[in-house]
């Protein structure tokens, strides 16, 4: 059969849609890359009118203190002083499912904090997982409608779930926290958070160093067992976010320590991984996490729609003093965000009480739009440069450049081959026997589910991890070792070729 040529919206041959255009290898991604902006916008409008992720959570507000001196790292007002507190807003979320789903789910769950500072609204947006399944933007709506339903059956499809992972090798990584019993958190106060992707920081001497961050819960980690996790979905399938609200109202508030990493940028130049790399963590033998602060969550909202559906966040929400680094999946969702709310709750979503500036006050030539309903700027100029004493850009503001330089194109990872490394080492030395068990007995009570040319090319990539990992989810399947570790020794081109349809 002749394959059909990929185009976009308007009938355009796509030349790749694997690698977002950069400038250079590391990045960042570039704005002219309009067949990305054409599939993020058109994903993020998938959805009338949930969330087209992280439809279902709960939320609540609290404070952060900060314990640390960090002002020789960051200028940010709400970091400056040791004992300083700044209002939060977190929300929790499951990832892929819909608003109706059970917070049992084996999912990613979504860790969002937003910061009221007095610089304006600080947006830290990640996971309970410090990597992520993809570091291309470009892969991100593909990603998630396997995550969904097959657009036939409207059912959840093992086929669509491991066909795609089975090809995204860079995964194997988050699939095997996933399906570790961290894929199932007892609730969300029992879970860590982390910004996941890599951020800069900087002082008022314009120096600057790449951060991660990381939320641990002071309640101590629990998660469910698959057949917990099964037996919760029925009997309570809200009990995540039954539970977040009645601790708070008993005064039993919630709280997670603050750490960081912090990388200099001479140091990311040779780091023997990618430091901008989502898939990867920066393992803490090399960079110890430092303790700089503390959340507590002690008030639970008055209305969920008004301030948790409602609610919304955006990694592109900074303020002086921090910045995004090169990492593509988080340039992908500095656009994608806000772009999404747009959508959702309109033009001016940033005006709802929730999502408004608290400590500082707002001022710019924004006007008009659906739903505007502050006084849209009374009588001022709606326009810059003028001369009747409207707002002016701080020079001081900005954040210390650095270099970017390479070929504008559509660029693979250079470092194909670190993919199987951390997953490896995940296995072998973070986990114990009985998380190995555990580990196993999930993947391979879903992946049996898929065809059998799914099943032996993603368990290719579990060997190619580590052999005893491979070989353990090939005997629960009862594949053939000799033909996983025939596939395991192929490139990633020739094993996808090997177990295409039909052969």
């Amino acid at each position: 059969m002749k394959k059909k040529m990929l185009t976009n919206n308007f009938g355009a041959p796509v030349d790749d849609d694997q690698n977002s255009l950069t400038a250079g290898i590391p990045g960042p991604v570039l704005i002219q890359d309009v067949h990305l902006l054409e599939k993020l916008s058109h994903f993020d409008r998938e959805r009338i009118p949930e969330r087209v992720v992280h439809a279902k959570g709960a939320g609540a507000y609290g404070y952060f203190e900060v314990t640390a001196d960090v002002t020789k790292y960051t200028k940010a007002g709400f970091l400056s002083k040791v004992g300083k507190r700044t209002e939060v807003f977190i929300r929790f979320s499951t990832v892929g499912d819909m608003k109706g789903s059970a917070d049992a789910e084996r999912d990613p769950r979504g860790f969002a904090v937003k910061f009221y500072t007095e610089e304006g609204n600080y947006d830290l947006v990640g996971n309970n997982t410090p990597v992520f399944f993809i570091r291309d933007p470009l892969k991100f709506p593909d990603f998630i409608h396997t995550q969904k339903r097959h657009p036939a059956t409207n059912l959840k499809d093992p086929d669509m779930f491991w066909d795609f992972l089975s090809l995204t090798p860079e995964s194997i990584h988050q699939v095997t926290i996933l399906f570790s019993d961290r894929g199932t958190p007892k609730t969300y106060r029992h879970m860590n958070g982390y910004s996941s992707h890599t951020f800069k920081w900087y002082n008022d001497k314009g120096e600057y160093f790449w951060v991660q961050y990381h939320f641990k819960t002071e309640q101590g980690i629990q998660n469910l067992t698959r057949a917990d996790a099964e037996i919760m979905k029925g009997k309570d399938p809200d009990h995540a976010t039954r539970d977040l609200y009645e601790a708070i109202k008993r005064g039993d508030y919630p709280s997670w320590r603050l750490e960081v990493q912090i990388m200099t940028p001479e140091e990311a130049e040779s780091y023997r991984f990618d430091p901008f790399d989502i898939t990867k963590v920066w393992p803490h033998a090399d960079y110890p996490p430092i303790t700089i602060g503390r959340m507590v969550l002690n008030r639970n909202p008055e209305n969920y729609f008004a301030e948790v559906e409602q609610a919304a966040f955006s990694p592109a929400n900074f303020v002086p003093g921090i910045a995004a680094s090169p990492d593509k999946m988080l340039q992908g969702r500095l656009f994608s965000y806000h772009d999404t709310h747009r959508h959702r709750l309109g033009p001016n979503y940033h005006l709802l009480p929730v999502n408004s500036a608290k400590g500082c006050p707002v001022n710019n030539y924004q006007r008009d739009g659906f739903m505007r309903f502050d006084n849209n700027g009374g009588g001022s100029p709606n326009y810059y440069p003028n001369s009747f004493g409207g707002p002016e850009p701080d020079p001081k503001a900005a954040e210390p450049p650095f270099e970017v330089s390479g070929n504008a194109a559509r660029q693979r990872y250079k470092h194909p081959n670190d993919d199987f490394v951390q997953a490896g080492d995940l296995y072998r030395k973070a986990m114990t026997d009985i998380d190995r068990d555990h580990l196993i007995g999930n993947i391979v009570s879903h992946l049996c589910n898929a065809q059998k040319r799914i099943q032996y090319r993603q368990t290719a990539i579990f060997y190619k991890a580590d052999a005893k990992y491979g070989s353990r989810v090939a005997d629960g399947l009862q594949l053939d070792l000799d033909e996983v570790k025939r596939l395991s020794e192929m490139s990633h081109e020739e094993r996808a070729k090997a177990t295409a349809q039909g052969t």
